[in-house]
């Protein structure tokens, strides 16, 4: 048997890392991703990470409305009043966790977070004269306006807001827009876009590979086609990951479900590769719903996939 040399073995670089929560469920309309926060926090995200060798602190959770105590408003952007307020409050926290030398992991609640989330990490960058790039990992695109809706759910629309498309509340936060260039943000894995939808997709100029493009061309060279984009010319990327971008049978407990999604396997690969390009900046995970879960497994799912983008091998 040959020994193996321990230089072969991977070595991670320890990070200090602030776990932000984000409870927010006023962005859709099934509720319980409001736990998801609590959900991935007991499945050991602190712990796994420190295994790891990395530092970590919890910020514990933004205080945010819930929709009982709230009146939905405009019915083509629900509780949008709120979502930003909710998202501003985020932005300034990841933007002082940025200021102060650590890495974010934002845990949500509903996509719509991810406009509070990149909107920090933009402006702590925009303040160096750099710009970031944002890989967008999701069964859906999320780039919905309140004109093309047909929900009216802003968790649909926060990456229309960061590329500028609106809602403008939301593409606001901190006075600029869009937080992201169009040639630095891609879309991995999409497979449910609704049919208005798809213009704005052209119309933003993002580059977008669906689960067909993975299937014909594998998941690796997605990726590093993927990353290579997201960081050409940037200070690095936010990797926004919604579970239900991981296929049902392994990830049950998501906001939206839709089969056809990416493997066990597949979506390690994919968080292996960004902890080896070594360019992640943020990062966030969304979606997650106890309510319709199985034994909390897609939250231990999600704490899985956070270890891999932190620097987890198999050997």
């Amino acid at each position: 048997m040959t020994k193996l040399n321990s230089s072969l073995f991977s070595k991670i670089s320890p990070r200090t890392i602030r776990v932000i929560g984000v409870p927010l469920d006023l962005g859709q309309s099934r509720r319980g991703v409001d736990m998801g926060p609590s959900a991935v926090r007991v499945a050991g995200l602190e712990a796994r990470l420190e295994e790891l060798g990395h530092v970590v602190e919890d910020a514990g959770n933004i205080d945010v409305a819930i929709a009982e105590q709230r009146h939905e408003g405009d019915p083509h952007a629900k509780y949008l009043k709120e979502i930003t307020a909710i998202c501003a409050k985020n932005a300034e926290l990841v933007l002082e966790t940025l200021d102060s030398g650590k890495i974010p992991i934002v845990l949500g609640g509903d996509h719509s977070v991810a406009a509070g989330t990149v909107a920090g990490v933009a402006e702590f960058y925009r303040r160096q004269n750099q710009k970031i790039g944002l890989v967008w990992i999701d069964a859906h695109t999320d780039i919905n306006t309140p004109e093309s809706s047909p929900s009216g759910n802003v968790h649909g629309m926060p990456l229309a807001a960061l590329c500028g498309l609106g809602p403008s509340e939301l593409a606001n936060i901190f006075g600029f827009s869009p937080k992201v260039h169009p040639e630095n943000c891609v879309l991995v894995g999409v497979r449910d876009i609704d049919f208005i939808e798809k213009e704005n997709v052209r119309k933003a100029g993002i580059a977008v590979f669906t689960m067909r493009d993975i299937d014909e061309r594998g998941m690796r060279t997605v990726m590093e086609e993927a990353l290579r984009i997201a960081g050409r010319g940037t200070a690095g990327y936010h990797v926004s990951l919604d579970m239900d971008w991981v296929d049902p049978e392994d990830a049950p407990g998501v906001g939206t479900p839709v089969r056809g999604g990416a493997t066990y396997r597949e979506a390690h690969l994919a968080m292996e590769i960004i902890a080896d390009h070594g360019r992640m900046l943020s990062f966030e995970i969304v979606e997650v719903n106890p309510v319709i879960d199985e034994h909390n497994r897609t939250a231990e799912l999600a704490v899985e996939l956070a270890l891999s983008a932190f620097g987890k091998k198999i050997l």
